[in-house]
């Protein structure tokens, strides 16, 4: 999430805000096997994407409130966040 929040920042220069970036990786981020079993079809699959873009752009705008300072489990300190 937070290399996420690194490529919104740049967002004057690619238009890749927390929305776009959303929408483009909550499918990869957030998988519906509900989505799946019906093949991406129908306005029912629209609304799970939607809903999974809705969440993917909470937590990127949120990123700080809930993960904190502190590095992601398994990872060392390198000063990239």
């Amino acid at each position: 999430m937070r290399h996420l929040l690194r490529m919104a920042a740049h967002s004057p220069r690619t238009n890749m805000h927390a929305r776009n970036l959303a929408i483009v990786w909550a499918p990869n981020l957030l998988r519906s096997k509900d989505i799946e079993a019906t093949g991406f079809n129908g306005t029912a699959a629209f609304m799970e994407v939607r809903v999974q873009s809705i969440v993917v752009e909470f937590i990127l705008t949120h990123v700080e409130q809930l993960f904190g300072d502190a590095p992601l489990r398994g990872t060392a300190r390198t000063g990239l966040g």
